[in-house]
């Protein structure tokens, strides 16, 4: 397989899975924009990735995804550097064990894993749809399994728990469906994932303590970020995927997700609110 003429948006790109896709995507001759948070890590982590894959097509743009301006302004750098965008992969996303808020007052964990890839699929979907053939890929997770919609409590205002990271993963799925199922005839097609428990610096936001204990256990019982990227890669670039959207995919399989993941009804309605909370009300008809 080849990515010779490519260009792919990748953020969280500048560790864990998003780093090892960037490097795998930059082997088969990709042009790889990450996305990171900070200005310094993520320069240095594209000169490693240079190094790594042999290609000086690398580039890299800073964020900070909870926020709504700051999305609209990584969508704007990438539109004023990039005429076209092939591959948009969402991997950027991060649990939180006590409930705070984006500089936006919504809550962090529905604001960075749910609204980000939302506004920012959304601020960059011209691009995408001149580029088709091109690719949506949304990373979520088997928590989704766990997760629910409650529309009245969608931040955690009513309670807040870890479970908010599940609801944010259902809520990555069900926007894959409804996105899906808007750009049916474009070109474009929409596909979700989990990456598998992944030894990454995930959780590692929570504390000295919480840190500790993640860097020592997950290196015994999870996969490596290699392992966790084959699927994204392979969303990415296969030509076996090249006309299947609306699925979620594990190790580069398609695999059954929860019933609610599948709810239309609830999937709209999200898509509904979640339009309203970036300020896209009036942008966002049926699309094609």
């Amino acid at each position: 397989m080849t990515m010779q003429g490519k260009i792919c948006l990748i953020t969280g790109g500048s560790n864990g899975i998003g780093k090892s896709t960037a490097q795998g995507l930059a082997r088969m001759g990709a042009t790889v924009v990450i996305v990171g948070r900070n200005a310094q890590k993520t320069a240095q982590v594209v000169a490693e990735i240079r190094a790594a894959s042999g290609s000086n097509t690398v580039d890299s743009l800073v964020a900070d995804l909870s926020s709504q301006q700051d999305v609209r302004r990584l969508a704007n750098e990438f539109k004023s550097k990039y005429a076209h965008l092939h591959v948009l992969l969402n991997n950027a996303g991060a649990v939180f064990m006590q409930r705070q808020l984006s500089i936006d007052g919504i809550e962090m964990t529905f604001a960075l894993n749910h609204l980000a890839y939302f506004l920012l699929t959304h601020l960059l979907l011209d691009t995408i749809k001149a580029s088709a053939p091109a690719r949506i890929i949304n990373v979520s997770s088997g928590a989704h399994t766990s997760g629910k919609i409650e529309f009245d409590n969608l931040q955690g205002e009513r309670a807040y728990g870890l479970s908010a990271y599940d609801h944010s993963k259902l809520a990555n799925i069900l926007f894959t469906m409804e996105l899906s199922r808007r750009l049916e005839g474009s070109g474009v097609t929409v596909n979700a994932l989990h990456p598998g428990f992944v030894a990454t610096g995930f959780a590692k936001n929570n504390g000295k303590v919480i840190a500790a204990l993640v860097s020592i256990f997950a290196p015994l019982v999870a996969r490596s970020p290699a392992k966790g990227a084959e699927t994204s890669i392979y969303l990415a670039s296969s030509p076996e995927v090249e006309k299947i959207t609306g699925k979620y995919f594990y190790d580069s399989k398609v695999t059954p997700t929860s019933p609610v993941a599948t709810d239309m009804a609830v999937a709209k309605k999200l898509w509904d609110v979640s339009a309203e909370m970036v300020h896209l009300a009036d942008a966002v008809p049926e699309m094609v």
